[in-house]
């Protein structure tokens, strides 16, 4: 059935022909929804830091408020309804049209909005507190719909650009609303009555953005809620485990958000503390983080070259640990000053930039991270039940960032400075990356396959799109080098099995990763003849599951750059299954140190100038009765022409 919520094709061809993400902005089906969500988060943060900022700074007017744990404290209350409502939310957002959703909970939030400008004004903490709450409520219902409506808007190939607009935009607005929420708070004549008008106007704004949000089939209409958060909370999380990649994605961001709700919360007290700076400078703190995130999802689409690219998450989380172990170190070479510092002040010392640099790529390398994951969790999950996961990552999400303000306040307590504290969560980053990429190869695969095409060589793809991006299909090649499978599994839109020479499998690091991405060991009928009967039917399984499977059916690499003869192994797997065969050839490999050629050279990476060409080139899927051997040979070898 064809979904009216999809992208129109001529909506899908603007976009690709080079409007880029930005050109998303000025389409329906993205505006509204785009400004919305932003309206939210920046009204979110206008509150927070206004609140966060009266009772840190002047604590005298909130009777029974301690000024060092409240910006904890509010993180907490904020994000307990994400653990009591977020299956619940899932299941109404999965089951009514997300349009509306959008509307209840925009109007919804003028009544919040007009319960914390009573508490401002009258200078009442419970109010606040309970303002806090509510905006969690509506956070809480609004985040399943703002992640599952994105692919019911978006093409596959906008599904990152998309994702890295909402990123940069939830972060822009944090900066917007962190700029407006502390200076309101800084004015001590008017701070009160500027935070509550100007809560109530964006939320007043943010509603009548909604009413533009174009309408949004139900995905499941007639799904029956179950209102016991409990046994629905456990349902989640077991509908998020049904695929292993989908659920150490969604514990990966939330792991994230543990690490960002650490550093955005201590900012008040690092100012103040460490820095010896005063308000202003928070805003300058958060601004560098916004930036740095906001900039990092941006660059995502450009570097994943419009798909999911779940080789950016490894380099996003090194990129976190390494300057957040240097914001620690670079935090110990400021001297305390005898007064708080000004903004002005503050910028004129260089140890100060060395502080916004650190935390400007900390963030940015957090957009690498956090971008690819949530295009992963929309793509791989079923469109029936997708809010629902999204609603299982917020359960996580909260769990997380409880933690986190649980350690940040047992090590406050215990005596452990803010920047100990910024240690402390880089090392447990360390930690988490080596346990979640040990269980999940494929990332860190993906990362030293980008790593190898985006730093030594520049890959040109014809016709990439004949490669299915669901259903099975055997891909066959030319097999010129040792990273041949390297190259076309960080150019393939999906996970392919590889069927690989069993040899392959007894080196200790390389095998260990192979085997944990399921590729299929082979070997020829002389060597292991039960291996080989093995390695057919593990291929015929995993076409019956409608993955990719991929193989060189020259059975080893070229000695010569010619290609050499196809072995009927390919025959073999087609008759257990058939299959979709599509040919591809690769050229310009030969010669690199990875081949058998005796003049071998290392491929020239980009800093002596031009990198090494290559071209994947994708041809025309081959029906499984006219996909011989020789057929098969002479098509790769028309593909791959005479560059070899």
């Amino acid at each position: 059935m064809t979904n009216r919520c999809a992208p129109t094709r001529a909506a899908r061809r603007g976009h690709a022909e080079g409007e880029g993400q930005f050109g998303l902005l000025g389409e329906r089906r993205f505006a509204p929804f785009f400004w919305t969500q932003f309206l939210g988060a920046m009204n979110d943060n206008v509150f927070k830091v206004g609140f966060t900022s009266l009772v840190t700074f002047q604590a005298a007017r909130f009777s029974g408020v301690d000024p060092g744990t409240a910006a904890f404290l509010i993180s907490a209350i904020f994000i307990v309804p994400f653990v009591l409502l977020s299956a619940t939310s899932g299941q109404i957002a999965d089951k009514y049209d997300k349009a509306v959703l959008a509307r209840l909970v925009k109007t919804f939030e003028i009544v919040v909005m007009l319960i914390g400008g009573a508490g401002f004004l009258l200078h009442s903490a419970p109010l606040l507190y309970a303002c806090t709450f509510l905006m969690g409520v509506h956070s809480t219902v609004f985040g399943p719909v703002k992640y599952a409506y994105l692919p019911q808007h978006l093409d596959s190939s906008e599904l990152v650009g998309g994702n890295g607009l909402v990123e940069m935009g939830t972060f822009v607005a944090i900066l917007i609303g962190t700029i407006i929420g502390g200076a309101a708070a800084g004015s001590s004549d008017f701070g009160a009555m500027m935070l509550a008008g100007a809560c109530l106007v964006f939320a007043l704004i943010g509603r009548v953005a909604s009413s533009f949000i174009p309408k949004s089939e139900a995905s499941q209409p007639d799904l029956r809620i179950n209102w016991n958060p409990i046994s629905e909370t456990w349902r989640n999380l077991k509908l998020a485990k049904a695929d292993r990649t989908v659920f150490l994605s969604l514990l990966g961001i939330s792991w994230l958000w543990f690490v960002g709700a650490t550093f955005l919360t201590s900012f008040f007290n690092f100012a103040k503390d460490v820095l010896s700076a005063n308000p202003d400078v928070v805003t300058i703190l958060l601004a560098t983080f916004s930036i740095g995130i906001g900039t990092g999802s941006l660059l995502c689409e450009r570097l994943s070259k419009k798909r999911v690219e779940i080789g950016l998450v490894p380099l996003g989380s090194i990129g976190i640990s390494v300057f957040a172990i240097d914001l620690f170190f670079a935090s110990h070479r400021i001297a305390p000053a005898g007064h708080l510092l000004g903004v002005s002040e503050f910028l004129l010392a260089l140890p100060h930039w060395r502080i916004l640099a650190d935390l400007f790529l900390l963030a940015m390398f957090g957009g690498f991270y956090s971008v690819p994951l949530y295009a992963l969790i929309q793509a791989r999950s079923q469109p029936t039940h997708r809010a629902r996961i999204i609603a299982a990552n917020n359960i996580l999400n909260s769990f997380f960032m409880i933690v986190s303000s649980l350690l940040a306040l047992a090590l406050t307590s215990m005596g452990v400075g803010i920047p100990g504290l910024f240690l402390t969560t880089a090392l447990l980053n360390v930690v988490v990356a080596i346990y979640i990429y040990s269980l999940v190869p494929e990332f860190l695969l993906r990362f030293m396959a980008w790593i190898l095409v985006y730093t030594f060589y520049r890959i040109r793809l014809v016709d990439a799109e004949r490669i299915p991006a669901h259903g099975a299909a055997v891909l066959v090649c030319n097999h010129v080098s040792f990273v041949d499978a390297v190259v076309i599994m960080a150019e393939s839109p999906r996970p392919i099995r590889f069927v690989m020479d069993h040899r392959i499998f007894r080196t200790p690091v390389i095998g260990w990763m192979f085997r944990h991405v399921k590729a299929i060991p082979i070997a020829p009928a002389h060597e292991n003849a039960d291996l080989l009967e093995s390695a057919y039917l593990k291929c015929a399984q995993a076409l019956d599951e409608g993955d990719l499977v991929c193989i060189f059916p020259e059975g080893k690499l070229t000695r010569t750059g010619d290609i050499n003869p196809f072995k009927h192994g390919i025959s073999e797997i087609l008759r257990r299954h058939p299959a979709p065969v599509v040919p591809m050839a690769l050229r310009g490999l030969w010669g690199s140190v990875f081949s058998r050629d005796e003049d071998a050279q290392w491929p020239r990476p980009i800093h002596r100038g031009a990198m090494t060409r290559l071209t994947l080139v994708v041809g025309e899927p081959i029906a499984p009765e006219d996909a011989t051997p020789q057929h098969l040979q002479d098509v790769v070898t028309a593909l791959r022409g005479a560059r070899r």
